[in-house]
């Protein structure tokens, strides 16, 4: 299918010829994100204001096109992917700081700018916006809200929706939305905001943010910690969150992470390490010490191997060397991963490693864990090579039996890579089916006509 003359013309009209792009080959760059499935969209507009998004969905309503909203495309899960067709709207020119009002430590953004982009601007200031996901250099503000994507820091400072004051939004009807205050406080109606948050542009399509902002803090510590195995490393993690120094990061490689780091580089761990935390404190530096130890005692349990705190720069980078190493590690483990971030509570940790370590030997599938362990967001990575066998068959069986095992843990499917198209099948066993019917509603209220990212998130 592609636009008619007519219909083109229309759309030009709508929204400038010099933000539509309609060639083959520039609409497929747009028609894939990090998930690696991939559409090719009817067209592409690149939006540089909240009316021409308007204009844009009434084109859309009345020709029943999907309207698939895009970032920088660094999401995992397909949210991004316009598998109906349809056009992709992105955001990429709309990124601008729009103000930056440090008394009341808040700023407003439009959504294409980077989540980097934002940082550099404030830290002179002294302030930071909390969430920081790996891929912070190139993602976008309006994609880290979409999914409510968080990083290491969240353990300590929340995610995007509790750093998010209010937001503006083009809703399925051509209507614009305002929702939240300017104010740390506040209860009138329905919090909205929230609900956008997470929704991955299915319910409108955010065109501007107002961020609440945290103070940088004086100084840090680092801590590494190496335990003999998973089991000892988890009781660490419940010993640390459960005593009154929160760490900024808590970051976990179990066993099966740490030999790929060392197929690939030397980090310097003993033989016997079987799972390793990383613990960063933040906060003014006196009394930084003192946290740093009481996180030390914290981790140390029955099964630590060694704990030390790094004493200058040089160590820090030593001490995290191991968990840099993994990403470029997992890059070259096998041709195939299927990387998801499920969350299990805490407590759970040692049960959801030892189950996927099971389902691994039962599926001959390898599996890598790491993650967010503070709160308990692990990052189940399926590595396996395609042209071997069924291994395809294999990996997406162990994919739903490491699901089920999660949701059996009184876990949840996703922390923060969103549903999009990967997980979307999955959602009817985790969420009630009253709540399901409610969230339906939702979205046939805000987007009557089934136009912004249709199929995505919920099951049809």
């Amino acid at each position: 299918m592609n636009l008619t003359p007519a219909q083109l013309g229309q759309l030009q009209a709508a929204v400038g010829a010099d933000c539509l792009l309609t060639d083959p080959a520039d609409c497929w760059t747009y028609g894939y994100d990090n998930s690696r499935l991939q559409g090719r969209p009817l067209a592409v507009v690149l939006a540089e204001s909240s009316g021409q998004i308007q204009r844009l969905l009434t084109f859309c309503i009345e020709h029943q096109l999907p309207l698939i909203p895009r970032g920088r495309g660094t999401g995992t899960t397909g949210a991004a992917v316009p598998d109906q067709g349809g056009l992709v709207l992105s955001f990429e020119r709309m990124n601008q700081i729009l103000h930056i009002d440090p008394a009341n430590r808040l700023a407003r953004v439009q959504p294409g700018l980077t989540n980097q982009a934002l940082q550099d601007a404030l830290r002179p200031l002294g302030f930071f916006w909390p969430p920081d996901p790996t891929s912070a250099a190139y993602c976008s503000i309006g994609g880290n809200l979409a999914y409510n994507s968080a990083g290491p820091r969240a353990v300590k400072y929340g995610t995007p929706r509790e750093n998010t004051l209010g937001l503006s939004a083009v809703i399925g009807t051509g209507q614009v939305l305002h929702t939240g205050v300017e104010t740390t406080k506040g209860v009138v109606g329905y919090d909205l905001t929230r609900l956008l948050i997470g929704s991955e542009g299915t319910l409108g399509l955010i065109t501007e943010a107002t961020l609440k902002l945290s103070p940088l803090s004086e100084a840090k510590r680092t801590l590494q910690a190496v335990y003999k195995d998973m089991d000892a490393a988890a009781q660490a993690v419940s010993a640390i969150m459960a005593q009154p120094v929160i760490p900024c990061a808590l970051e976990m490689m179990d066993s099966a992470a740490l030999r790929l780091v060392r197929r690939f580089s030397d980090p310097g761990l003993p033989e016997a390490a079987g799972a390793l935390l990383m613990i960063e404190v933040d906060g003014a530096a006196a009394g930084l010490d003192q946290a740093a130890e009481a996180l030390a005692q914290a981790a140390s349990n029955p099964g630590l191997i060694s704990v030390e705190i790094a004493q200058d720069e040089a160590q820090v980078k030593r001490l995290w060397k191991t968990r840099k190493s993994l990403s470029p590690a997992l890059r070259n483990a096998a041709p195939k991963k299927i990387n998801e971030d499920i969350v299990v509570p805490v407590s759970r940790i040692p049960e959801l490693i030892a189950g996927l370590d099971a389902l691994s030997r039962q599926h001959a599938i390898d599996i890598v864990n790491f993650g967010h362990a503070g709160n308990g967001n692990i990052h189940v990575n399926l590595m396996y090579d395609p042209e071997q066998g069924n291994a395809s068959e294999r990996a997406q069986q162990c994919l739903s039996d490491a699901l089920v095992l999660v949701l059996r843990l009184h876990g949840t499917l996703s922390g923060e890579h969103g549903i999009g198209l990967a997980k979307r099948d999955f959602v009817a066993q985790e969420l009630d089916p009253v709540g399901l019917e409610m969230m339906q509603a939702i979205k046939r209220q805000f987007d009557p006509h089934n136009i912004l990212n249709p199929g995505k998130g919920l099951p049809q």
